[in-house]
Formats: structure tokens, C-alpha cells, sequence
């Protein structure tokens, strides 16, 4: 087991994932090799990422919210068929290896990341229509599905929430906001789980998590303050590292 000392660079990069996660998603893939650097098992660095998750995401979504960029109305038609998708993710992982899929994953993230990129007013402007029958035939099956991604493989959820939600015709910033708040339920469900497992090494979760939710509170005031645009190129950085990671099969 690792001495206090990892703090001192733990706090950091739970600090800098909490800020990335807060704008653009992928915070992850910063926690996730630290806490395996900090020396941690596998089973103890998913469970104590999820611990720090829930403050970051929990904080986001407060943040965003206050300022009008959390569609309630939706999201809370959302969020159980995310929960049952990441459930049934979960399930599936017994019968195929997720690693079979890394690759083919990567790619997609890399696609949705160009058609982001090249398509210039993509996401700078908000359309959101309400909650009309094309954003629920759009929104509940997409949100089943990221659900069962994230609970069989993970990596990138967020910057696929946040392309469902753009698509939908929310702002970048609107698109984060509701997929933090997405992102916030299916963490504390898969706190709850792997809290009864008993793996969480909460000396390091939870100075984590506050550091995580400081970096999470400054993340979404500066998307907010910077707009869309600025979400954009974040958000172009975030798919390379997490196409990376993909590939890399990290």
C-alpha cells in the first residue's frame, strides 16, 4: 500500500482530470494511470476512481445547472435506461473480451471527433427543440447504448454523451452540462456497487475527490465563460487521448 506521499502528485491530476472531465469528458484517462502509478490493484484503482468520479461529476453538473444548462425534463428520462445499459455492459463483459472492441471503438471515437471538428457551426449553436418526438427516438436509444458502453468498456463515455446531446441540438456547453449530469448517475451507481465491495481506499479517494470537484467547479465555469467554441477544441484534444488509450489498450 502507497504512503501519504502520493498526494503530493495525486491532488494535482485529480485536479487537471476534474477541469478536463468538466468541459469535454475524459478525466480517466488522467486518474485511472495515476492511480495505478500510486500502486494500487486494478480492482482498487476502478473502485476509488468511481469514489473521485462522483464529486467531480457531481460538481459539474451543479455548476452547470445553476446556469440553466441541464435539461432536467430529459435527463431524468435518461438516466434509467443509462443505468440499465451500463448494468447490462457490465453483464456482457463475463461472455466477450472487451479488447476485441478497443480498436473498432477508437476509430468510431476518432470519426465522431472529425465530424466535430470539420464541421465548423457544429455545436456553437443551440437548436435544442424540446422534448419532441425526434429527441426521444434520438435520446433514449442513444442513451441506452452509451449506457452499455460504458459499463463494458468505459473509456470516452462522456465525449460520446456529449455528441448525442449535440446532435439533439444542444450547444457544446448545453451538451456537456447534460452529460455530466448523465455521467453523474451512472458513477454513483457504480459507486454503490463498488462501495458493497469493499475496494475503495478512501485515504486517497476522497482528498482526491475534492480536488477533483475543485477542478470539475473551475472546468465548467470556464466552459461556461468561454463558450462553445473553446468546448470544441477541448473536446478535439480529449478524443485523440482517448482514441490513444483505445488503441493502446490501456
Amino acid at each position: 500500500m502507497p504512503g501519504p506521499e502520493v498526494l503530493l502528485y495525486g491532488l494535482p491530476l485529480a485536479f487537471l482530470a476534474g477541469f478536463i472531465d468538466a468541459v469535454a469528458g475524459g478525466g480517466g484517462t488522467i486518474t485511472l494511470p495515476t492511480l495505478f502509478f500510486m500502486g494500487l490493484s486494478p480492482a482498487q484503482v476502478v473502485a476509488t476512481n468511481k469514489l473521485m468520479a462522483i464529486f467531480g461529476s457531481a460538481s459539474a453538473t451543479v455548476q452547470y445547472w445553476r446556469k440553466g444548462h441541464v435539461d432536467l425534463a430529459l435527463i431524468v428520462r435518461l438516466v434509467p435506461l443509462a443505468l440499465i445499459g451500463s448494468a447490462f455492459g457490465a453483464y456482457l463483459v463475463r461472455f466477450v473480451n472487451p479488447d476485441a472492441f478497443r480498436t473498432l471503438i477508437g476509430v468510431v471515437i476518432l470519426a465522431v471527433g472529425a465530424l466535430v471538428l470539420v464541421n465548423k457551426r457544429f455545436g456553437l449553436e443551440d437548436h435544442y427543440p424540446g422534448l419532441t418526438a425526434r429527441t426521444l427516438a434520438l435520446t433514449l436509444p442513444g442513451a441506452f447504448i452509451i449506457g452499455i458502453y460504458d459499463g463494458f468498456l468505459g473509456p470516452g463515455t462522456g465525449t460520446f454523451l456529449m455528441f448525442l446531446f449535440a446532435l439533439t441540438g444542444f450547444n457544446l456547453v448545453g451538451a456537456s452540462g447534460n452529460a455530466r449530469a448523465i455521467n453523474f448517475a451512472t458513477n454513483l451507481g457504480a459507486f454503490i456497487f463498488f462501495f458493497i465491495g469493499g475496494k475503495m481506499v478512501f485515504w486517497i479517494g476522497l482528498p482526491m475527490g475534492i480536488a477533483n470537484a475543485l477542478g470539475a467547479t473551475v472546468g465548467a465555469r470556464m466552459a461556461m465563460l468561454r463558450g462553445s467554441a473553446f468546448v470544441k477544441w477541448i473536446y478535439g484534444g480529449i478524443v485523440l487521448v482517448v482514441a490513444a488509450r483505445l488503441f493502446l489498450g490501456s
